[in-house]
């Protein structure tokens, strides 16, 4: 799996106008399910988001959670994040998982987070969406967990 998450103060997702998933304080993760991921990567991934320390503690310090913050996350499908831009122009996108797999792992994903006690809103799995949000810091963070 893949994820690119980025602190927020606020962010939304809409399709055909209208907001369908939102958050304030917490995190947007755009999350991309690979071909050959596993179901036990969901639950690695959403626990190491959970626990990533990237929230202000009261020194200033990048030093608390998602789950130390009482944050909440909006979570995105995005096969982009598979692209392949190593030959030629135009982005591959074949090590993305097919989309039953896809669907299934994101479903998985957002699953393991609301387990953490974590609030979740999601985005709409292979819609066009149109995503708004205002990063704080900036804090952006890719991870990957290769298989």
């Amino acid at each position: 799996m893949r994820a690119l998450i980025q602190r927020v103060s606020q962010a939304s997702v809409s399709v055909d106008g209208q907001t369908i998933g939102q958050t304030g304080p917490g995190l947007l993760i755009l999350i991309c399910a690979m071909a050959g991921d596993a179901p036990e990567q969901t639950t690695r991934m959403a626990a190491k988001i959970a626990k990533l320390r990237i929230f202000k503690d009261d020194a200033g310090k990048m030093n608390r959670s998602l789950l130390d913050t009482d944050g909440a996350a909006l979570v995105v499908s995005q096969f982009t994040l598979a692209a392949d831009t190593r030959s030629g122009n135009r982005p591959g996108f074949s090590t993305a998982a097919p989309p039953d797999e896809g669907r299934a792992l994101y479903e998985k994903f957002t699953g393991d987070l609301r387990a953490l006690g974590i609030t979740v809103e999601t985005g709409e799995f292979g819609a066009e969406m149109a995503v708004s949000l205002t990063n704080d810091g900036p804090v952006t963070i890719w991870l990957d967990d290769a298989h």
